[in-house]
C-alpha cells in the first residue's frame, strides 16, 4: 500500500504543474532585493535600479537639529519606524553571514551588502550620542490620513527619540543587534566601517541595559503601529547574542548564561518569531553556540535554550506538543494581518537550524520522536514554494514573480503615477480619491515585495484597500534573502555540510481562477455536515483544473474526536487533512478535535467533478 501511494504521489508531482512546480529561486532572490530599493528614503544613489522612485524625506531630522535623511520606509506608508527597520537589517545581515557564498554565486552579494549599508548608515545618524537614539521619523496617524508619494509628502516629519529619561531597551537592543550583525558582514570588505558599527553596537547595548524601559512608553506614537508587546528582555538577550558573535567577547556569553533564565530565554516556548518577539531567534543562536562547543560553564543553561529552539522547530513541523496552525494549503498561519511576516521569519530559522544540526550531526528532538534536519529544510522549502505560487490559488505572493501575482498593492509609491512621469501635486486626501480608490493595477510595479498573504483558508482578495493582505513590508522580505540563496545553490559551497536541494525547474504559471460557484449541496452523516464548493478553475496546457473547497461542520453539542473521512475519486493533491490510508483521511495534525458548532476546511485540485467525500467513523468527546 505504501509503495502504491508513493507511486501515485510521484505521478501527481509530475502531472500537476499548477500545484507542484519548480521555482527559479535565484530569480526570486534578485527580485526580493529590488523591493528594498523601492523602500529607500533620502537621496537615491546613481545606481538605483527602481527608477520610478526619486529622492524623498530630505529634511528629516532638521527641526530637531539632527540629520536623519536616509533609511527605509517600513511598508506601504511613508513613516520610518526604527524597531522594524532594525530587525530588517539584522535579518539581512544574518542572511549574508550564513549564506554569503550562495548570494555571491547568484550575483547578489553586492546588492545585499548595499541594502544592509543603507540601513546602517541611517542608524549611525540616528545614534548621535551614546545614550540617544532616534527611533521614528513621521507620525503614523497623520501619515495614514494621507495617500501621497514619498517624494512630495506633506505630513508631519517630527523625529522621536529615546534617552536616559525616556528609555527604550527594546529599540536600542534591536539596533545594537543590527549594528553588531552588520559589523560581521563588513569585517573583510570594509574593516574601518565594521569597527565603527561595532562601537555603536557596544554603546547601544550598554544604553539599553542600563536604562531599562519599553520604547513605546517613550515614543508613544509608535504604540498603535509597532507596539512592543513582548517587552525588552528578548531584545537584550538578542543583542547580547549578536555582540558575542561579532566580538567573541566573553562578557556577552556570560550575559546570556547569567540572564537566560530570569529574562525568559530558557522559559518561553515560542511559536512565532518576528520584529517584536525575538526569543526563538535568541534560542536558535544560543543553540548554535552550544553546538560549536562555546558554552563552557553555561552548558546547562544553554541546553535549556536549545530545548526551546527545538520546541519552536517541532511546532512548525507538526511534531511538537503544541503545534502551530496551518492553512489547508499548508502555510503556517499566525494572524490575519500580514501573516507572511511570520512565514518568512520562521522559514529562515528552520533553514539555519537545519544546517546547524547537520553540521553537528544531530537530529531534532520532538515530542513525536527524533526528526532528521533535512525535514526542517523541506519545511522551509514548502513555505517558500507556497509564497511563490504552489498553493490552492496558484497565486504568487511576491509581486512581479510568476504570471499571477497581486496587482493592486497597498502601497503609496507604487499605486500613484511616478513622480518622474507626472509631477502634478497629489494632495493628501486627493490621493485617496484619485489613486487609492482606482480599480486598475498599480502604475509602478513593486517588484519583489512580499505582501501580507492569504487568510486561514488560503483566500486572498487583491484589493488596494485590503491592507491586511496586500500591504508589503521590509521585514517580510529580509529573512527570505538567506532562504532563497540557500535553496538556489544546490550542492556546493557550504561550510555546514548541508544536504542538497534539487535544481529548480521553471514552469509556466497557470491562468487566473474564475469566480466560485457551489457544486454540491450539503450532505449530512449523523452530527457531521459536509459542504463542497468549486472555488476556482483554470486551463493549463489545454486541460481544465478545478479547485474544490470542502467544509466539515460539527453539528453535535459535543466535540468530535477521531474523525475519519473517506475520499474516493480523488485524482489530485489535497491540503488540510492527514492521510491515514489510500482513501482515508483524519483531522489535520494541529487539530486534536473539532468542537461543537465549529468547522474545518480542506481543499483539493483535480481535473474532473468533485470527489466523493463521506464520513467513515468518529467518536464524541
Amino acid at each position: 500500500m505504501e509503495k502504491f501511494a508513493s507511486v501515485v504521489s510521484l505521478l501527481l508531482l509530475l502531472s500537476f504543474p499548477v500545484a507542484f512546480s519548480g521555482h527559479d529561486y535565484g530569480q526570486a532572490l534578485s527580485k526580493s532585493l529590488l523591493f528594498f530599493e523601492a523602500q529607500r528614503s533620502g537621496v537615491l544613489p546613481r545606481n538605483q535600479r527602481v527608477t520610478w522612485r526619486s529622492h524623498s524625506g530630505l529634511n528629516d531630522g532638521k527641526s530637531s537639529g539632527v540629520n536623519l535623511v536616509g533609511g527605509y520606509y517600513d511598508a506601504g506608508d511613508n513613516v520610518k519606524f526604527g524597531l522594524p527597520m532594525a530587525f530588517t537589517v539584522t535579518m539581512m545581515a544574518w542572511s549574508v553571514i550564513e549564506y554569503g557564498n550562495q548570494l555571491a554565486a547568484n550575483g547578489e552579494l553586492g546588492h545585499s551588502i548595499d541594502a544592509i549599508k543603507w540601513g546602517t548608515d541611517y542608524f549611525i545618524k540616528a545614534h548621535p550620542e551614546p545614550n540617544v537614539l532616534y527611533g521614528e521619523v513621521g507620525d503614523g496617524n497623520t501619515d495614514h490620513y494621507c495617500w501621497q508619494r514619498p517624494e512630495e509628502m506633506t505630513t508631519d516629519r517630527k523625529a522621536y527619540r529615546i534617552d536616559p529619561s525616556n528609555p527604550g531597551s527594546d529599540l536600542a537592543g534591536e539596533t545594537a543587534a543590527a549594528m553588531a550583525a552588520a559589523s560581521i558582514v563588513f569585517r573583510r570588505s570594509n574593516p574601518a566601517y565594521s569597527r565603527l558599527l561595532l562601537t555603536h553596537a557596544y554603546q547601544l547595548f550598554d544604553f539599553a541595559d542600563k536604562y531599562r524601559g519599553k520604547y513605546d512608553s517613550s515614543i508613544t506614537v509608535a504604540r498603535k503601529y509597532y507596539g512592543s508587546v513582548s517587552g525588552y528582555n528578548d531584545e537584550l538577550l538578542w543583542a547580547a547574542a549578536w555582540l558575542y558573535q561579532a566580538s567573541n567577547n566573553q562578557y556577552y556569553l556570560d550575559y546570556l548564561g547569567r540572564n537566560g533564565d530570569s529574562m525568559g530565554g530558557t522559559g518561553w516556548s515560542m511559536t512565532e518569531f518576528g520584529w517584536d518577539v525575538k526569543y526563538a531567534g535568541v534560542q536558535t543562536l544560543v543553540a548554535k553556540f552550544l553546538m560549536q562547543g562555546k558554552a563552557g560553564r553555561h552548558t546547562p543553561v544553554f541546553q535549556k535554550f536549545q530545548q526551546k529552539a527545538d520546541f519552536f522547530m517541532c511546532s512548525l513541523l507538526g511534531k511538537g506538543s503544541r503545534n502551530i496552525q496551518k492553512t489547508p494549503g499548508g502555510l503556517i498561519f499566525r494572524q490575519r494581518w500580514n501573516n507572511m511576516q511570520f512565514v518568512t521569519s520562521a522559514s529562515f530559522l528552520t533553514t539555519v537550524y537545519s544546517d546547524y544540526l547537520t553540521s553537528s550531526r544531530s537530529n531534532l528532538r520532538c515530542a513525536a520522536g527524533n526528526v532528521a534536519p533535512s525535514q526542517l529544510l523541506s519545511f522551509a522549502k514548502s513555505q517558500v514554494d507556497y509564497i511563490l505560487g504552489d498553493n490552492p490559488r496558484a497565486t504568487s505572493y511576491m509581486v512581479g514573480y510568476g504570471n499571477n501575482f497581486p496587482q493592486r498593492v497597498h502601497h503609496r509609491g507604487s499605486s500613484i503615477v511616478s513622480y518622474k512621469v507626472d509631477r502634478s501635486f497629489v494632495t493628501c486626501r486627493g490621493g485617496y480619491a484619485t489613486w487609492f480608490s482606482r480599480k486598475g493595477s498599480d502604475p509602478n510595479l513593486l517588484t519583489g515585495a512580499i505582501v501580507g498573504g492569504p487568510d486561514a483558508y488560503d483566500n486572498f482578495a487583491d484589493r488596494r484597500d485590503n491592507y491586511e493582505q496586500t500591504e508589503p513590508a521590509t521585514y517580510n522580505n529580509a529573512p527570505l534573502l538567506g532562504v532563497l540563496a540557500r535553496l538556489s545553490s544546490g550542492h556546493s559551497g557550504y561550510s555546514q555540510l548541508l544536504p542538497a536541494v534539487p535544481a529548480p525547474v521553471v514552469v509556466r504559471r497557470p491562468m487566473p481562477i474564475r469566480k466560485p460557484r457551489v457544486t454540491s449541496p450539503v450532505r449530512a452523516s449523523g452530527p457531521v455536515a459536509i459542504v463542497q464548493k468549486m472555488t476556482g478553475s483554470w486551463v493549463s496546457k489545454g486541460r481544465t483544473y478545478y479547485r474544490y473547497s470542502t467544509t466539515v461542520i460539527n453539528k453535535s453539542p459535543r466535540a468530535l474526536k477521531s474523525l475519519n473521512l473517506s475520499i474516493k475519486n480523488l485524482y489530485g493533491p489535497i491540503w488540510g487533512l492527514t492521510r491515514s490510508g489510500r482513501n482515508s483521511f483524519g483531522l489535520p495534525s494541529w487539530m486534536h478535535s473539532l468542537q461543537s458548532g465549529k468547522s474545518l476546511e480542506f481543499v483539493y485540485i483535480h481535473s474532473t467533478t468533485p470527489a466523493n467525500v463521506a464520513v467513515s467513523s468518529y467518536t464524541l468527546a
